[in-house]
């Protein structure tokens, strides 16, 4: 009889034993799953917050990129606006490269040889080389104090001359100060392979510079402008 009682009761803590032991298995079951999922979720914001810094750098790149072409843009159009005008020179302003190169080869034939010129051309003078000379202060030495039309020694054809307060005396080219200022077109610019007779010829019928009456024509020949 004590025999069948130890026995039933080894029996019942065997069964317990089984229990427990399977409860343990559910339990890390349940925790593995958990921690499983909890990683997974992880996974999943850190991936989310991937995408976001993604969309986020992306469309930070995308205004840079544009906040670049605009500045690209406006520096274009300075450039643009710097080479077409206006430009100041004194009290002058011109609109263009030609409006510019019609003011100063009008003004080169129509005043008298040898005579000053008045104040209000000796400041737009001064500018243009102050301005468009490729190397003004050599060329100005120590000031000016006049500027003169005068026949060119060397190609007989009028030319700007300037005096300065020591006296020396000097030519320059005002077609090539306009063009430094703003390019001008190829038929105004110095031809260096043409420089005895390349300009804009007034003679004729507005033909080549030849002899006869003030035709507006551009020409290269014998009676066109020689070097302004």
């Amino acid at each position: 009889m004590v025999e069948e009682t130890v026995a039933e009761a080894i029996e019942a803590n065997l069964e317990r034993a089984d229990s427990a032991t399977v409860d343990m298995d559910m339990v890390e079951d349940v925790a593995e799953n958990g921690a499983k999922r909890a990683r997974e979720g992880e996974e999943e914001e850190n991936e989310d917050v991937l995408k976001k810094q993604k969309v986020d750098k992306s469309v930070e790149e995308a205004r840079l990129e544009k906040l670049e072409e605009e500045g690209e843009e406006k520096e274009e159009k300075k450039e643009e606006e710097e080479k077409s005008g206006p430009v100041s020179l004194g009290p002058k302003s011109f609109g263009s490269a030609v409006e510019m190169f019609d003011y100063f080869y009008n003004f080169l034939h129509q005043w008298p040889p040898n005579i000053k010129v008045n104040k209000y051309e000796h400041m737009v003078l001064v500018d243009l080389l102050k301005t468009g000379h490729s190397e003004p202060d050599k060329k100005i030495g120590s000031g000016i104090q006049a500027f003169e039309v005068r026949f060119h020694p060397r190609f007989k054809s009028r030319c700007l001359f300037l005096i300065r307060d020591d006296d020396s005396v000097d030519d320059f080219s005002f077609r090539k100060c306009v063009d430094h200022i703003l390019p001008l077109p190829e038929d105004l610019k110095v031809k260096s392979d043409n420089f005895l007779g390349g300009g804009k010829g007034y003679g004729g019928k507005g033909g080549p510079g030849g002899r006869g009456g003030r035709g507006r024509g551009r020409g290269y020949g014998r009676g066109g402008r020689s070097r302004n």
